[in-house]
This record gives structure tokens, C-alpha cells and sequence, in this order.
């Protein structure tokens, strides 16, 4: 690989080529065997021809020229469409394989930085959709129109060394009017305004469009406020763009054509002529003449054709899943600790003068000189304004991001020193955007698997006991399925954080720290304050921090932390708080308003 220029090894072409082998190193190896075959057909089969030529002037036996000829000629019929079946095999495989790479430098980054990260955002979603045949045809399809374009670059030059036997300059000649088409319609060949900012925020709008065209969650509003027609034209209206820019960049111009033609006229002219003259002078016999003639045809191959727009269609998201691997790596890595998790945190948790900004404001901090003390053991409420900083600091104890500067102290030790797997075996979670597996019940509460005495008192414990049985797949896609409400999923996604306190099994060890991000949103109020009782019992020895708008809900907490600016603003128990009359009070009372009996309404006459 090293005897490869550095130059060469960046195109992504070449990046494509070694994608190939590594997708499956067998079926690459006969995907080229068969095109070098079917490149080098032509050039056998003029020579064959003038042999045939050759014998029947001569009056010779013809077994062997015509067995030669009629080898050749089915082999030029016969290899094709077996080339194109092992070309959309291997495309398959080579698809699959990159999408292992992408799936691989999604997930295995310890972080998240890297998925949020706007300087990766264009190649993630290239690399995300390139099969699908939304920006080009998919990988199986593209490697035949690969395969004709080697096939015919190489049977161009093949027929080019047979006409060297008639004269040195004559594949000079003739190939190079042919290969200078490359040169003058080269901006026909490749879309080269593939990243520039118009192309990316027209496949950006297309590509939103069409997700909302597809998927599910949107389409009861889609129908319900009239936006089905609106969403489908958005969508033409941006893929139309994006196709008029390829367009523009590939359409044929009358220049480059017109001196394309005239170079190529004058090639074929020079040859065929300087052949003639030579077969009417006797230099040149017939046989010969037929072979250097049918070789001089073959040499058109070499034209400007497909290869440059097929090839690049499948070598630019290639190399773009090839390329995340190492940034997304980078931006997703995390301290990596050694010391032991186990049974933290048994004094407290301490945010100390903690900043954290997203990478795509670096220069807006979310969280700026944040301190807090949580007792272990205790529930802490979080409340504040949207935006405030209160999911961040879910993600931060979670392990997802790390701070700028600050530290996250656990019983005094740095979080960044304790093993990663370690504490997150420690922390279990319910986020706002939790997940809802496709899968069935009992998987969807323990994905790692636990008794089903344990997922049952779970589900129970979220008041989710009688949803469905455990085998039964949550999705209405499948056999015997079923769906749930948005309530009903957040008992799920509750119960998954319950089963988890209590640990995988008898005489297990379970979490020490209880993330609730807005945990039962969905649930009526009366539900709410049940579910919320519920969640206390089951995590009174676990230090449980809840996040949520609703003051009926954080009431019931040992602390309050009221989250302003990115710091602490107030911080005491619900009667503290009410009592202080700041800010919390101030929320308290905006929110208990909407629950008062509304006054009866004086007599107009009165």
C-alpha cells in the first residue's frame, strides 16, 4: 500500500476500490477476473476475425479460426449478464459492509459529541441514505454501470495494443483523439458541486420532506392540517433543485462537443486512411487489415462515457463513511477511567464550578460556574426554564459529554476516573426522547435481559402490569403485535428504569443514581402523582434526581434546585422555596393557578 502514491490513495475512488475486497475479498476477486476477461474479448475477438479473414482467403482449414471465433463471440455474450449477477452480489455485500462502518463509528464512541457535531452532519447523513437510491442508484446497480465503463476503458486499450502491430503511432493517434473526450467533457464527468452550501441545504429540505412523508410519528398531523400536499411538493420542489444543479454541472457543452467530435474525426481519419492506402498498395494484407480495422472500432471504447458519473456516485459516500471513522471517534472519545464504580455514590455527587457548552455553540455555555451537592440517597427536583440546562446535566452525569472545565466529584473522586462501563452500570435513566424499541414487551423493559419476575414487578410498579403480555412485540408491523400511547410507553420507559434498581436478579446489584427526564409528561395528573409516589418507594435507597415542569410532581423531592443562566438560582425543599418567595414560588403559583376552581360569575342584574 505504501508503494501507492498518497495522492492517489486520497481519491475516493480508490477508497472505493478497497472497499471492495474487505466487503468480501472471493466474490471482489472474480468481479475483476471477469472484467479484465471481458475487457480483453474485444481485442481477441479482431484478432480472431482476421484470422477467419485470413484462413478463408488463403483456403485454408477453417475448424480452428471459426471454433476461435464462435469461443469468442459467446463469451462476449455469456459473460455479461454472470459479470452483472457477482457485480449486484458483490454491491450488496460492499453496502452492507459500509453500513457495519457507519453503524460501528455511530455507536462505539463512548460519547455523543460526535453525532451532534455540524461538521459531520453532511457526510453522516450522506453516508446514512446512500443506498436507498434517494442521491443515486444503489450500490447493486452501481457496480454494473462501474463494471461496463472498466470494461470498456479496458477493452479500448486492448484493442489500442493490437493496432500497434500495424504501426507504432497508430494507437497513439487513435486512442489519444479518444481519451482527450475525457478532457474536454471532464465537467460532464463528475458532479463537482456535490458539497457546496446550495446543494447541501436543497438535499437537506428534500431529505426532511421526505422523512416526513414516510414515517409514522408525523403523519396524523400531516393529515389532520392539510400538509400532505404540501410535504410531497416540498420534497419535488427540492429534488427538482438538486437535479437541475446536477444538471447544470453534467449537461454536455456545445464547445467541448463540437471540439471532441473534431479531434476524434481527425484521429480515425489518420488510421482508417493510412490503412487504406497501404491495403490498395499491397503493403497491408486483407486478413491483417480486417483484424487492425475491427481492433481500430474497438479502440472507441476508450470514449467518454458513463464511468465518471457511476463511479463517483458510489465512491463519494463510500469515502465519506470512511472518513467519519476517525473525527467521529476523536470528537466522541471520553476519559477513560480505572477506578472502581462499585456501590457509588455512598456520601454524594458534587458539580463544581462546571462549564459545558454543545459543539455547535461552543462560545454559548449552557451550564457556566454550575455548583451542586446531591446527597446520596436523596431525590433532587430540577426545575427552570427550557433551555436552562436541566437535560445537560442529565447527559453530563450520565457520562454522554464531559465539561469544559469543572469537575463532577463522586464521593470525592473525579466521575472522569471511574470506569465508564463501571458507572454507567451505576446510572439508569428516563430521557424525554426515550426509546421505543420494536421489540417485545419483556425486551423493552430489560434489554439485558433479566427474570420475568423482575420485569413484571416493574411494570407494576410503573402501573403497567396489564399493557400486554411479554411476548408481545410492540409494534403493529408485526404478527400479533400491538401499539401503545404516548402514557402507556412512558410506563414502559419507566418500568425499564425501575427493573433496573432492582437489579438483574436476586442478589444482584442494582443502580445508584435515578435520572428521570420529564418521566411521566404524558401521564394525566392524577396518574402522575401516583406513578411519582410509586417511583420514590421504589428508589428510596437510590439517589433519584427528577427533572420536570410539573411542581405537583417535584413537590414530593427532599430538594428542589431551581436552574437559571446555567447555575444554581435557589435551592431547599418545597416548603423552603414557598417561603423564600423567589423564584420558584413565583412558577409554584403561575402553574397551581390553571388547577383553581374558576369564580362563579357575578349576576349581570345584580
Amino acid at each position: 500500500m505504501r508503494l501507492v502514491p498518497q495522492r492517489l490513495r486520497s481519491r475516493q475512488e480508490w477508497q472505493f476500490a478497497g472497499v471492495l475486497p474487505r466487503a468480501d475479498a472471493p466474490l471482489t476477486a472474480l468481479w475483476w477476473t471477469l472484467l479484465v476477461a471481458r475487457g480483453l474479448l474485444p481485442a481477441l475477438f479482431a484478432i480472431a476475425m482476421g484470422m477467419l479473414v485470413g484462413a478463408v482467403h488463403a483456403e485454408r482449414e477453417l475448424t480452428a479460426p471459426l471454433a476461435l471465433v464462435g469461443a469468442v463471440f459467446v463469451l462476449l455474450q455469456v459473460l455479461p449478464p454472470f459479470h452483472q449477477a457477482v457485480g449486484a452480489n458483490l454491491g450488496f455485500r460492499a453496502a452492507a459492509w459500509l453500513y457495519d462502518q457507519l453503524a460501528i463509528a455511530c455507536v462505539r464512541p463512548p460519547g455523543m459529541a460526535h453525532l451532534e457535531d455540524p461538521e459531520l452532519t453532511q457526510d453522516i447523513t450522506m453516508a446514512r441514505d446512500f443506498d436507498l437510491g434517494i442521491s443515486g442508484p444503489p450500490l447493486s446497480i452501481s457496480m454494473d454501470f462501474i463494471a461496463s465503463g472498466l470494461v470498456e476503458l479496458l477493452a479500448g486499450l486492448a484493442c489500442a495494443a493490437v493496432l500497434a502491430a500495424y504501426a507504432w503511432w497508430a494507437p497513439l493517434v487513435l486512442a489519444g483523439g479518444w481519451l482527450a473526450t475525457h478532457w474536454l467533457l471532464r465537467e460532464s464527468g463528475v458532479w463537482k458541486d456535490r458539497n457546496t452550501d446550495e446543494v447541501r441545504e436543497a438535499q437537506r429540505h428534500a431529505d426532511y420532506a421526505y422523512r416526513l412523508a414516510v414515517d409514522a410519528p408525523s403523519a396524523k398531523e400531516l393529515r389532520l392540517f392539510g400538509l400532505a400536499g404540501w410535504t410531497v411538493e416540498r420534497f419535488r420542489r427540492h429534488r427538482r433543485q438538486l437535479h437541475d444543479l446536477r444538471w447544470h454541472a453534467t449537461k454536455l457543452r456545445e464547445r467541448p462537443v463540437l471540439a471532441s467530435l473534431a479531434v476524434v474525426t481527425f484521429a480515425n481519419a489518420a488510421v482508417f486512411g493510412a490503412m487504406a492506402l497501404d491495403l490498395l498498395a499491397g503493403t497491408l494484407a486483407v486478413d491483417r487489415m480486417v483484424a487492425f480495422a475491427t481492433a481500430a472500432f474497438g479502440v472507441s471504447a476508450i470514449a467518454f462515457g458513463g464511468l465518471s458519473w457511476a463511479l463517483d456516485g458510489a465512491a463519494a459516500p463510500a469515502a465519506a463513511v470512511l472518513r467519519l471513522g476517525q473525527p467521529m471517534a476523536r470528537k466522541g472519545a471520553l476519559s477513560v477511567g480505572r477506578e472502581s464504580a462499585k456501590l457509588l455514590p455512598k456520601r454524594e455527587i458534587r458539580f463544581q464550578d462546571v462549564r459545558f457548552a454543545y459543539p455547535a455553540a461552543p462560545d454559548d455555555a449552557v451550564l457556566d460556574g454550575f455548583d451542586l451537592v446531591i446527597p446520596a440517597g436523596s431525590s433532587l427536583a430540577i426545575v427552570g426554564q427550557n433551555g436552562a440546562g436541566k437535560t445537560t446535566l442529565a447527559k453530563l452525569l450520565c457520562r454522554l459529554y464531559e465539561p469544559q472545565s469543572g469537575t463532577i466529584l463522586v464521593d470525592g473522586v473525579d466521575l472522569r476516573a471511574l470506569s465508564l462501563d463501571g458507572w454507567r452500570e451505576r446510572v439508569t435513566a428516563v430521557f424525554q426522547d426515550f426509546v421505543r424499541f420494536q421489540l417485545p414487551l419483556r425486551e423493552n423493559v430489560a434489554p439485558a435481559g433479566a427474570p420475568d419476575e423482575v420485569v413484571q414487578a416493574a411494570l407494576a410498579e410503573a402501573g403497567a402490569d396489564d399493557l400486554a403480555s411479554l411476548g408481545t412485540v410492540l409494534d403493529r408491523g408485526y404478527d400479533d403485535g400491538t401499539d401503545l400511547s404516548g402514557g402507556q410507553w412512558q410506563r414502559v420507559a419507566l418500568a425499564r428504569a425501575l427493573a433496573a434498581v432492582r437489579g438483574p436478579g436476586a442478589g444482584r446489584e442494582g443502580v445508584g443514581v435515578v435520572l428521570l427526564d420529564e418521566p411521566t409528561a404524558q401521564l394525566d395528573v392524577r396518574g402522575e402523582a401516583e406513578i411519582f409516589d410509586r417511583i420514590l418507594q421504589a428508589t428510596r435507597h437510590v439517589t433519584t434526581i427528577l427533572i420536570s415542569h410539573r411542581f405537583s410532581t417535584v413537590r414530593h423531592a427532599d430538594r428542589i434546585c431551581v436552574l437559571e443562566n446555567g447555575r444554581v438560582a435557589e435551592l431547599g425543599s418545597h416548603d423552603e422555596l414557598m417561603a423564600l418567595g423567589g423564584r420558584y414560588r413565583t412558577m409554584f403559583d403561575l402553574q397551581a393557578q390553571r388547577f383553581e376552581p374558576a369564580a362563579p360569575e357575578r349576576n349581570a342584574t345584580a
